[in-house]
């Protein structure tokens, strides 16, 4: 099986470049002009399944922070109707948490962004070199585990293996650094899981503790939790993939479409961070980012400002090194397209992509899954809420990619 558009190279989308809109906390009056699109986008999403192969959709639209739209369409199971409070894994959302997490702790003077690694993690290779903050930005130079055999190999062989931040911690270290710490830019999942251990010795909690303080409580998620096995709460999304048939060798003459639902998502992030929920925390989630109401004005800026514009480089040693345009760059755990502050996840069968858009103080939460038509001869399939996401902002912001 190999890991699917968990990377910074995860849209298709081409928006343009526009700054955040200063981050506010009180809510607004849903806009009338957007409320009068809805029927466009009902229009997308019932006709999703037939443009996309998707299985089943849920989206949800809000606007100055009140729902305005919230639909599903197609079928979870055969027989099954896919509901809006279905639970589905929220994937790189977790990253965006511990940014978020992280600069909370900055905000309480009990870190800096500058603190090196050492101080917590001085056996780590560079540690006395890499800041937090190049954790949380993706330039530490740490290599991704999720690309290197012994991962990928093993979660082909046995998806429901469970793994540990340990296990992750040294796979992902155990190649050379990439480049020199802050020199260039390349998405790995190693930060993150690194950075989950980092506040656990922060905040002395175990990190789905802290999720619960600092993220879960202030953003008023109540379908949101920390669960490191694959377990889902019921209602449950379920999932279907064909992904593991070029590790296996399966010829593209065979049939392989098989329930992912239950894989085991350990391998994603740090223990503790490995989450479900549901499409509306999902677009709670994106828009207390975008707002910034749980940090500083500060610190906000320091998450959501594309401040990696023009940064990193390909490297034909480095193959995930790339760099940051107006279009497309990285923040403290989100990624700015254009003017959107967004986040999104796509494996074992399953996507997701939430937007906030601070000049409308509008949110977009889209999440598919697929049907057998959606892989290619190899098992692999596009992220079909990146498009749909797309197209909604299309009729809700014209304009707004440029």
């Amino acid at each position: 099986m190999r890991p699917v558009l968990l990377s910074f190279v995860i849209c298709h989308l081409s928006f343009l470049f526009a700054s955040a809109a200063t981050p506010s906390p009180s809510p607004a009056t849903p806009d009338l002009a957007l409320q009068q699109q809805i029927p466009a986008v009902e229009a997308l999403v019932h006709n999703a399944a037939k443009q996309y192969g998707v299985k089943a959709i849920i989206a949800a639209v809000n606007s100055g922070g009140q729902n305005i739209y919230t639909e599903a369409e197609g079928e979870s199971m055969t027989g099954v109707p896919a509901t809006v409070p279905m639970h589905f894994r929220n994937g790189a959302m977790a990253f965006t948490y511990m940014s978020t997490m992280l600069l909370e702790l900055v905000d309480q003077k009990k870190v800096t962004l500058d603190t090196k690694l050492s101080q917590f993690f001085p056996d780590l290779p560079s540690a006395d070199r890499i800041t937090l903050k190049q954790l949380a930005n993706m330039t530490s130079g740490y290599p991704d585990y999720v690309y290197q055999p012994e991962l990928t190999h093993a979660l082909s062989l046995d998806p429901f293996k469970q793994w540990s931040s340990d296990d992750l911690i040294r796979i992902g270290t155990s190649k050379p650094i990439l480049f020199d710490p802050g020199t260039n830019f390349a998405y790995s999942h190693t930060n993150y899981v690194i950075l989950g251990r980092v506040l656990e010795m922060l905040t002395g909690l175990p990190l789905a503790t802290a999720m619960q303080k600092y993220i879960f409580g202030p953003m008023d998620l109540k379908q949101t939790q920390s669960i490191d096995t694959p377990e889902i709460p019921a209602p449950i999304l379920h999932t279907f993939s064909a992904e593991r048939r070029a590790e296996l060798g399966v010829p593209a003459s065979s049939i392989l479409y098989e329930e992912s639902t239950f894989w085991n998502p350990s391998w994603t992030t740090a223990e503790g961070a490995v989450q479900t929920t549901d499409i509306n925390d999902l677009a709670k989630s994106i828009e207390a980012v975008g707002t910034g109401r749980l940090l500083s004005k500060e610190s906000s800026a320091a998450q959501i400002n594309p401040s990696l514009i023009g940064f990193g480089h390909p490297d034909p040693n480095c193959p995930a090194c790339q760099q940051n345009t107006k279009e497309r760059n990285y923040g403290l755990g989100v990624v700015i397209l254009g003017s959107w502050i967004t986040q999104t996840k796509n494996f074992a069968g399953c996507g997701a992509t939430a937007g906030y858009l601070p000049s409308k103080k509008l949110t977009v939460a889209v999440v598919t899954t697929y049907s057998q038509s959606a892989f290619d001869e190899d098992g692999n399939y596009k992220n079909a809420s990146d498009t749909i996401f797309g197209s909604i902002v299309n009729v809700l912001a014209p304009g707004s990619e440029k």
